[in-house]
């Protein structure tokens, strides 16, 4: 599966389905425009975990320089967001990513779409490095 965006087509990497807890609602009963980050949050680490494995406690890994989100409709609990992770433009050291949040169980629903870019780095030195070969070979590879 992939979407166009411009000029860069964006192919599906991962799904992650993720329950609403009663906690992510705020004052006005809906889900606080915060937990939407998460929501990318999650579904990219789960990801790369698969793809590259842990990135906590090396050297190097991922640090996001940009995010959005765009808030389409109201999501409040309970519920179960199914946010599918694309990737697009691929840099040196960089890959640029976008989302959509839907409804898990009636997919025509868009809660919410955004956009983070990722940038591969060196904590050591802090400045941008490659991307891992293997990393880079699945992004490629789409």
């Amino acid at each position: 599966m992939s979407i166009q965006d411009a000029d860069v087509t964006f192919h599906l990497l991962h799904t992650a389905r993720i329950p609403v807890r009663w906690g992510d609602m705020d004052a006005l009963g809906h889900v606080n425009n915060t937990v939407y980050f998460r929501f990318t949050e999650q579904c990219r680490v789960e990801w790369l975990d698969t793809a590259v494995g842990p990135t906590v406690g090396g050297d190097s890994g991922p640090v996001i320089v940009s995010a959005h989100c765009n808030f389409r409709r109201q999501l409040k609990y309970p519920a179960t967001v199914a946010v599918e992770m694309f990737a697009g433009k691929l840099g040196r050291s960089s890959v640029e990513t976008t989302y959509l949040m839907r409804d898990a169980d009636r997919p025509d629903i868009i809660y919410a779409d955004g956009g983070a870019k990722i940038v591969w780095v060196d904590f050591v030195k802090e400045k941008s490095m490659a991307l891992p070969e293997s990393l880079r070979q699945i992004l490629t590879g789409l």
